[in-house]
């Protein structure tokens, strides 16, 4: 019998969209990879770095670029920062895509020769994190001793070495999970989590996720699109327009009495991280989190996705946005198994196994 093969499917908004060009549809779209496959991905709003046998390669509308001699891959809209071996380095965006790196950098920094586990994944650079847009690199306080690191649009995420959780950036929307709204300059302990070993963490554009080593999953910040799956007020209003329609400009509908009546249900922002309850009581392995959506990956191999879907981010073959976790039944229907989850701000990748 053969061995499963590794595959990668992308669903959500399109790089060539991002160009103003006609999009494919939201359905899953499988990732080209060539003989060499693919390993990785690192997910922009407007293009995508993936890595192959062969090496890295920058993906955008139409175009594709080798990026002979780096291992790993940071981008933004402004910039993308690769780690070689020796350095790691940031280029303007428009450059990257041109595959033109042979001028000289808008940052660099020296690396010293990774250790016999090799380097830590970035952001982690030795000393502190690289950022994708200036001032590139920032120093983590010598208490710090993180394993990953997840950036959102204004906060940080660090995963210690004993699964502890550190958060600190802008606070405006509750994603520090400190229970309040306020700013941290430096990374301080997300307390409600002190004594749960964690496994993973990750950054949306403005809330976060941790998975513990038993398989639990807690979120917290902005909830405006059902991100966090706690019940999102946007979305049942949203709902109950499509339900209402054809009621007329009389008085408030059935539904929307309803809806001012339960108006305490809904939460917009959760300041402290919430353990989230997925169907089934199912276990998590992986999560990743975009602009306003979220993805994890369960013991099992299944894949559920819930918040903002305007662009068919959710792998549901539809535009609609959820505060529910659902899983992916494309993926069950082909016999996919679920290995790698990695979200762009409006994207989904995923690695599977294919039979």
């Amino acid at each position: 019998m053969a061995a499963p093969r590794r595959a990668w499917f992308v669903f959500g908004f399109s790089t060539e969209e991002a160009v103003g060009e006609p999009g494919p549809g939201p359905g899953p779209r499988r990732l080209e990879s060539g003989p060499e496959g693919i390993r990785r991905v690192w997910p922009a709003w407007s293009y995508v770095v993936v890595e192959t046998g062969a090496g890295l390669e920058v993906r955008s509308a139409g175009l594709r670029r080798r990026l002979p001699g780096w291992a790993e891959a940071l981008p933004s809209e402004t910039h993308l920062v690769l780690r070689g071996p020796a350095a790691a380095r940031a280029w303007p965006r428009a450059a990257a895509l041109r595959g033109a790196l042979r001028g000289a950098a808008a940052w660099s920094r020296a690396l010293p020769p990774p250790g016999p586990r090799g380097p830590p994944p970035l952001p982690l650079l030795p000393g502190g994190f690289a950022t994708p847009r200036p001032p590139f690199f920032a120093a983590l306080p010598g208490g710090v001793r993180a394993r990953r690191l997840a950036l959102g649009q204004e906060h940080v995420l660090a995963l210690g070495a004993a699964g502890e959780v550190y958060a600190w950036g802008g606070g405006r929307h509750g994603q520090l999970g400190h229970g309040t709204l306020e700013s941290e300059l430096q990374p301080r302990l997300v307390e409600a989590l002190a004594g749960v070993p964690m496994q993973a963490v990750a950054a949306g554009g403005w809330h976060s996720a941790s998975v513990s080593e038993t398989g639990d999953l807690y979120m917290w910040g902005w909830n405006e699109s059902g991100q966090l799956a706690l019940p999102s007020k946007a979305l049942a209003e949203e709902r109950a327009q499509d339900e209402d329609v054809g009621a007329g400009d009389a008085e408030l509908t059935p539904r929307q009495e309803q809806l001012a009546a339960e108006d305490t249900a809904f939460i917009s922002i959760q300041a402290f991280p919430a353990l989230l309850d997925l169907p089934q009581d199912l276990e998590v392995s992986k999560v990743s989190c975009g602009s306003r959506h979220t993805a994890v990956i369960t013991r099992g191999g299944e894949l559920y996705t819930w918040g903002w879907g305007k662009y068919g981010q959710l792998g549901h073959k539809d535009n609609a946005s959820s505060d529910q976790p659902r899983c992916v039944e494309y993926l069950v229907a082909k016999g996919l198994r679920a290995e790698e989850v990695v979200c762009g701000p409006w994207t989904t990748y995923i690695c599977v196994l294919e039979p």
